[in-house]
């Protein structure tokens, strides 16, 4: 006796392990970044995709030095979960940001504070 099965062909999508992560990105001056004339440097708000939180840094400040500006420091503030855990407000415009840059597996600057003297 001989058991057949059938087996399916197409392969199933696994789920994205891709989450999405707050950096806090200090940028010092270089020409041509688009900063104030007066501005000393500034402060980035993104929001990028990674599989963890060090490949979102590494992303963010290779894209950042692509665009001609200069990374100094990255602070990470954990994904969406970690945030709400510890009590952080976070808005729909921002949770829009989020997904945006899940789906497009991207890194958003969501707000530029420049720094003056």
């Amino acid at each position: 006796m001989v058991a057949l099965f059938m087996t399916d062909t197409k392969k199933q999508k696994k789920p994205s392990r891709q989450q999405v992560y707050t950096l806090l990105v200090e940028i010092g001056r270089k020409d041509g970044d688009g900063l104030p004339d007066k501005a000393t440097g500034a402060a980035l708000m993104c929001f990028a995709s990674g599989v963890d939180e060090a490949e979102a840094v590494r992303e963010t400040v290779a894209i950042l030095k692509q665009a001609d500006v200069n990374p100094l420091d990255v602070t990470g503030y954990g994904t969406l979960a970690e945030r709400e855990a510890e009590g952080h407000e976070i808005d729909e415009e921002e949770r829009a940001l989020m997904q945006r840059a899940l789906d497009e597996n991207s890194v958003i600057v969501a707000q530029v504070t420049p720094f003056f003297d």
